[in-house]
């Protein structure tokens, strides 16, 4: 059979996966320009199990958003087209299993397979200055779409395909190239191309194998073809027999395609397991017992320096005590992960603190300047505190900043930022809110402290307090900075402060104050 008359039986064959109609419908979609974020928002939220598996990742360590997103609305606006067609599509593919017909293919180690090898694109890309990881996710799930094609349409063949790469030691894609003298690469494109999938994740799939042949002219998608072929050969340390060659050709790889560092890579290879772990979670795969490339590779080092020794009960007790101290020493390493997450929170009221503020208002400026929307702080400061512990002592104090900060907290929503600022000050981050929304919140959570009565063992506590607001828009001003922001958020307040406490100003340049009770 010629290639032109496989392609004919794959693309009319009953085996032949269909897309489902959401991924479809998307993909059409995303083809149009008039297409808007809230017309594919409205098309996701419809399809209530796949709105929460996207959720599910938009919150997992592949997007490492500061907060929790709570709607699909939110999630398709922060993610952007290209993201949340990446998701659709890689949850679309992830549902294919087994075909009617009998084969000895294994659909769910195929998909283990695919699934960490899209972990490692996105490792690689996200690691290249400039890159666009929108698309990576589901590039390097689809790259061996090829595979999944023949396995399903022409299981019997592709049977052959294993037996002959196992019982003659070579490459799959060298047996299909004897069995059916054509290779997957052609076939995952021509069916992708059917599909109607855009050139960004077409290419990918053809020229994975063979990033040289790619000759556009554009510099992302070279980038991205060569970390889907990288992404490859990572995952064949894991799930090849032949860990030490792979992890050679990677290193090399990674240096001669990116001029990636020792450092960077040994980072890759060091996270790799982890992160295939985590994206087994999110996307409800489950992993079976992989583990890290050091460990891989120290096994594979061992058992090679001690193979012309004949006792093999050495042989496995060195190698489990070399297994058991790369055990410990990752233990050791979580731990210190458990400690740095909780040197972002404040000791006393369990809120973030004033360094994870600095950080997370950074992460919001920069994401504001990309998508060119609005953000405010708030910078709110308990009035007449000292009163408090001069007259009942800091015990006191020190629950009603603790209840105070509760109060805050209940106010706010998820993706907002609540932080001690110090003392008795705090801030909250609100991303993509304009300034009357702001006013909106910072008056809910004055009228809400003002109403509440915080109460110990001992005594009732009513506090008030005042509320400094500043909006801005990153992306309109050249001359923007943070701490002109926190700046401006501090002025407020003061204003507030000065005017009798227990309201909200909104800053003005021109220090025409707008004031709120």
């Amino acid at each position: 059979m010629g290639t032109q008359e496989l392609l004919e039986a794959v693309l009319h064959s009953d085996e032949l996966p269909t897309l489902p109609a959401v991924a479809a419908t998307l993909l059409n979609m995303t083809s149009r320009d008039d297409t808007t974020l809230t017309d594919i928002a409205d098309l996701v939220a419809h399809d209530v199990s796949l709105s929460a598996k996207i959720l599910k990742v938009s919150n997992s360590a592949f997007y490492s958003f500061p907060q929790r997103i709570g709607s699909i609305r939110q999630a398709v606006f922060l993610l952007g087209t290209n993201a949340v067609r990446s998701l659709v599509l890689s949850f679309s593919f992830l549902s294919i299993k087994d075909g009617r017909k009998n084969s000895h293919f294994n659909f769910d180690a195929f998909w283990e397979r695919s699934l960490a090898s899209a972990v490692a694109a996105n490792l690689i890309l996200e690691r290249v200055q400039g890159a666009d990881t929108d698309e990576i996710l589901v590039s390097g799930l689809l790259q061996n779409l090829g595979i999944l094609i023949l396995a399903r349409t022409f299981p019997e063949q592709y049977d052959a395909v294993l037996r002959t790469a196992e019982e003659q030691g070579i490459d799959i894609d060298e047996a299909e190239e004897r069995v059916f003298h054509v290779h997957h690469s052609l076939i995952g494109y021509e069916v992708a191309k059917a599909w109607g999938f855009p050139d960004i994740l077409l290419l990918p799939i053809l020229y994975h194998h063979e990033p040289e042949k790619y000759s556009g002219g554009d510099p992302a998608m070279a980038a991205s073809i060569k970390a889907i072929h990288l992404s490859h050969i990572l995952a064949d340390i894991i799930y090849s027999g032949n860990p030490v060659t792979c992890h050679a050709r990677f290193r090399d790889g990674a240096k001669r395609l990116f001029s990636f560092s020792n450092e960077t890579i040994d980072d890759i290879l060091t996270i790799f397991h982890t992160r295939v772990k985590e994206a087994g979670a999110s996307f409800d795969l489950k992993i079976h017992n992989i583990r890290s490339v050091p460990e891989i590779l120290q096994e594979a080092n061992i058992k090679l320096s001690l193979i012309n020794l004949n006792y093999d009960q050495m042989n496995k007790e060195l190698v489990q005590a070399k297994i058991d101290l790369e055990k410990l020493t990752r233990e050791l390493e979580e731990k210190n992960r458990i400690l740095d997450h909780l040197a972002n929170l404040d000791g006393l009221t369990g809120i973030y603190n004033h360094r994870y503020f600095q950080s997370a208002l950074d992460q919001e400026l920069n994401r504001a300047a990309r998508n060119k929307s609005e953000m405010s702080l708030v910078i709110i400061d308990i009035d007449h505190f000292k009163r408090i512990n001069d007259t009942y002592g800091h015990q006191a104090g020190d629950f009603v900043l603790v209840s105070f900060a509760r109060t805050l907290k209940k106010y706010l929503r998820n993706y907002d930022t609540l932080a001690r600022y110090g003392g008795e000050e705090f801030a909250v981050i609100l991303p993509e809110t304009n300034c009357e929304e702001a006013i909106i919140v910072a008056r809910k959570l004055r009228v809400a402290v003002a109403e509440q009565t915080f109460s110990d063992k001992n005594e009732d506590y009513k506090v008030t307090a005042s509320f400094g607001i500043a909006n801005a828009n990153p992306s309109l001003d050249e001359h923007f900075s943070k701490s002109i922001f926190v700046n401006q958020a501090d002025e407020a307040l003061y204003e507030a402060k000065s005017k009798g406490r227990n309201r909200v100003v909104v800053y003005s340049p021109k220090k025409k104050w707008f004031t709120f009770s």
